[in-house]
């Protein structure tokens, strides 16, 4: 039971950093496919 716990941790941390890191990165398709003359959030 322990290991269960330790792994549902490991994957909450694991899914928390790749958004924060995938954030910063700019992978969104709102930003690679826009450009300045775009508005997008009307």
């Amino acid at each position: 039971m322990k290991i269960m716990f330790i792994a549902f941790f490991a994957i909450a941390v694991i899914a928390v950093g790749a958004n924060l890191i995938l954030k910063q990165a700019g992978f969104s398709s709102k930003n690679s496919t826009s450009g300045a003359a775009v508005r997008l959030d009307n």
